[in-house]
């Protein structure tokens, strides 16, 4: 066997039917000028020259140096993984609820024997099938936990956990270190929490994924958030809301400056509302600047700032500095503290459009929220235009909703016994939740003049309330009672949304 040296040589990887096997070898079949070559490094010289002794290829064997060897080598796995990973696609898509749980069954069999191999496609095809399946469900986060005596995997459907799996805790802990990994975490460290980011490709779209890692009692607990894209956001109208709150948040976009907030508990899209509104006034004229935390929707039609505490990088801290930039168009991720609140309530009256969040429960109250913060009334009438309150309801399920006939559930809203209203079954179609899809709800509350003259007095919810229903407001319990009316959700379902 004649085998020459060659450096640096821009080789590109050539497969073959049995290429996995060669690569076990440390044998690379490659192209170089159009002709088939086979690489070998020195360094794993007798394990190759055993392999390739066993077969009847006369192709030019050459040596490549370490550095040479160890990208082309690195090529081959690139590829080995995208084919696995397009192998279990093609398996899913056209599989039934029936085969994947056969899959996965196998994929349990031979746990034992993944601990003891060297070989970890595995665990990286086990993690790739994670992220497909929640893709495929539509989740926005994916849960692992760590139990006793097993391990969970579950995933967030329409803002409700649904159990996906359960495995060996052994096995779990290499799926946790795989996701360390791809994060660019320390995988030797497990006692304190740890955030990180990665990206993965599906069907040539690429996804971002928000990575935090928690020590439990029994172990270590993954959260991650399934970040959507600046191109996947819905437009205002296309949000879901009724069109009388589109139209009116299209004429409250039109004001040069002033602040608007968007009201609900974690996991009510208010993030998404917000990028909406955005790009809703999104210009070349205009210089828009966000500061989050964390960037959730990466955008090339703004710039976005990333809040890093550990830095002295906080919301009011980038805010003060976003106001140097000469911007007209400016989003806060949340107003959490007396500062960040009195620097966005002088940033919407100094000229600037403001965007920001509350954590409040109804529309109104975002005012003595606000007044709370330490922020004077006078400014707040001066600066605030509207607030929206929003939640998102799951739609019972076409196919398999039932009749509820219970009285205790028609008394809950005050509904007529006559009133025919729906309850939850679970089919199929639904993956066994009685749910598909969701509905956003809000109120939006527009501060008029007459809010504004009750705000040179003593303040309080109840009042703000009446006071914006007067206006014109519908209530997020008077719509939850519309879509019961409707058919569209269950009793159980606007319990759960926590409004009555």
């Amino acid at each position: 066997m004649n085998i020459n040296e060659i450096h640096n040589q821009n080789l590109v990887p050539y497969e073959i039917d049995s290429y996995t096997t060669a690569l076990k070898n440390y044998v690379l079949f490659s192209k170089l000028d159009d002709e088939i070559i086979i690489a070998i490094s020195k360094e794993y010289m007798s394990v190759s020259l055993d392999y390739l002794s066993k077969l009847d290829y006369e192709y030019k064997t050459i040596f490549l140096d370490e550095i040479s060897f160890e990208k082309l080598y690195n090529k081959f796995l690139e590829i080995k993984t995208d084919k696995e990973m397009s192998a279990i696609q093609q398996e899913q898509e056209g599989a039934t609820l029936e085969d994947e749980d056969f899959s996965m069954t196998e994929f349990l069999k031979v746990g034992s024997d993944i601990l003891t191999s060297e070989e970890s496609a595995p665990i990286i095809k086990f993690v790739n099938s994670l992220f497909y399946q929640a893709i495929k469900k539509k989740s926005s986060d994916i849960h692992i936990e760590m139990h006793e005596f097993k391990a969970e995997v579950r995933y967030r459907v329409d803002g409700v956990l649904t159990k996906h799996i359960e495995l060996d805790k052994n096995i779990m802990s290499l799926v946790i270190s795989r996701i360390k990994v791809i994060s660019n975490l320390d995988i030797s460290e497990k006692r304190i929490p740890q955030d990180g980011r990665t990206q993965i490709k599906i069907a040539g779209k690429t996804l971002d994924i928000r990575v935090s890692i928690l020590p439990t009692f029994y172990g270590e607990r993954i959260v991650m958030r399934i970040l959507m894209q600046s191109e996947d956001i819905l437009s205002v109208k296309e949000l879901g809301f009724p069109s009388y709150i589109t139209q009116e948040l299209e004429s409250v976009l039109q004001n040069s400056y002033g602040m608007v907030l968007v009201t609900g508990p974690t996991g009510s899209g208010k993030s998404t509302t917000l990028h909406s509104l955005l790009h809703q006034v999104v210009s070349e004229e205009k210089n828009i600047i966000t500061v989050e935390d964390p960037v959730e929707y990466k955008s090339n039609e703004f710039s976005q700032i990333q809040v890093n505490t550990k830095v002295g990088l906080t919301f009011a801290s980038g805010l003060r500095s976003i106001l140097r930039q000469d911007p007209d168009i400016i989003m806060v991720g949340e107003i959490r503290d007396t500062e960040t609140a009195s620097i966005a309530v002088q940033s919407a009256l100094t000229g600037h459009l403001l965007f920001s969040t509350l954590h409040t429960n109804r529309a109104p109250a975002a005012i003595t929220r606000l007044i709370d913060m330490g922020v004077e009334k006078f400014l707040i009438s001066s600066a605030l235009l509207a607030v929206l309150a929003q939640r998102l309801v799951r739609k019972l399920c076409n196919e398999c909703k039932c009749e509820d006939e219970s009285v205790a559930s028609h008394k809950i809203f005050n509904l007529s016994p006559n009133t025919k209203i729906y309850k939850s079954n679970g089919c199929k179609s639904c993956n066994f939740t009685g749910y598909s899809g969701r509905i956003a709800i809000g109120e939006l509350f527009v501060i008029s003049d007459e809010i504004k003259e009750y705000l040179k007095t003593d303040v309080d919810d109840s009042t703000l309330m009446k006071k914006a229903i007067n206006n014109g407001m519908i209530s997020l319990d008077k719509q939850l009672k519309l879509m019961l009316e409707n058919g569209d959700t269950s009793v159980d379902e606007a319990i759960r949304i926590g409004i009555k």
